[in-house]
This record gives structure tokens, C-alpha cells and sequence, in this order.
């Protein structure tokens, strides 16, 4: 039982609640390095809910025995070639959402491959040298407008679990 493929995703969206738990108590713990903890949270989140649609990827690859059942990325496995290959509604369904930039499961595949781009300063204008060298910086702990919020993960491991459970039922063997 523990190497049936369904565990993996199970484990992975386990995982990706204990990085959700660890976000919301670092959020209410107001610590001095709260935001280092958030990040390290939302980051771990992150890893584990790509992980968990991978492993959802490798249940519906594994129960139609696709060549591309042991994918290690998600992209190598949602993708028309592969649907196209072997057609399955599943599959079909986890396509359009990957490949739909507006969904929570683009989104999600969006936030992940961002989280292996190099930091990138903010492009500023051309200072005027009339202007004072210093500058007041806001240092308040506001988070970033392009950081993901809690919500939206929660979200996202939320669907991944209805989908997960859909799916199963769908393709049970009785």
C-alpha cells in the first residue's frame, strides 16, 4: 500500500498543510523575522503542491499506463502531445488547466518556475543629479504585490484535493 501512486499526492498535500500551519503561525507570531519564516513557508508550500499535481499526474499516467508515467516535471506530463497519445478525461482536464495562464493550476505552474528566476532589481528611472543622494526607504514589512498570499495557496491545495478525490473515483476499478 505505501507504493501505490495515490500516497504520493496524499503526502505531498500533507506536507504542503504542515508549510501552510508554518505560514500562518510565523503571520501571527509577529516575529522579528516573520517575513524571512513567510517566505520560507510559502516557498515550501509552493514545492510540495507542484509536487502533489505531479503526483496526480503520475496517478492518471500510471492507471492508463502512459509512457510518461514516471515524468519528473509536471510540464513533461501536461502537455497535447502526451493527451493526444493517450487520451484520457483526466488528463484532458489537468491540460487545459496547466495550459490556461488564468486558472489556479496555471497560476500555480506560473508561481513554481519563479521560484528558480535569479532576484531582479526593480528598474528605476534616471536619477537627476539635482536631486539628494538620500532617499527615505520604507522598511514597514510590507509584503511585495507580487508575493502570493496565503489564500491563494490554500486555494490551490484545495483544488488539488477535489480534483484528486474526482479523479479516483473516476478511475477506481470496481
Amino acid at each position: 500500500m505505501a507504493n501505490e501512486l495515490y500516497t504520493r499526492t496524499n503526502q505531498k498535500l500533507y506536507f504542503a498543510g504542515l508549510a501552510l500551519d508554518a505560514w500562518r503561525a510565523a503571520d501571527a507570531a509577529q516575529a522579528l523575522n516573520a517575513r524571512t519564516q513567510i517566505q520560507a513557508a510559502r516557498e515550501g508550500a509552493l514545492f510540495h503542491l507542484y509536487g502533489a499535481v505531479l503526483g496526480l499526474g503520475h496517478e492518471i499516467a500510471g492507471y492508463y499506463r502512459l509512457p510518461q508515467a514516471a515524468a519528473p516535471q509536471v510540464e513533461q506530463l501536461l502537455t497535447r502531445e502526451v493527451l493526444d497519445a493517450a487520451p484520457s478525461p483526466e488528463l484532458a482536464e489537468l491540460v487545459d488547466l496547466a495550459q490556461d495562464r488564468q486558472s489556479w493550476l496555471g497560476q500555480l505552474l506560473a508561481a513554481y518556475r519563479q521560484l528558480f528566476e535569479p532576484p531582479r532589481e526593480a528598474k528605476k528611472a534616471k536619477v537627476d543629479p539635482a536631486l539628494a543622494l538620500i532617499t527615505a526607504v520604507d522598511v514597514g514589512g510590507q509584503a511585495e504585490e507580487s508575493e502570493l498570499a496565503l489564500d491563494s495557496l490554500v486555494d490551490w491545495q484545495q483544488q488539488i484535493k477535489a480534483l484528486a478525490a474526482r479523479f479516483r473515483e473516476g478511475m477506481s476499478e470496481w
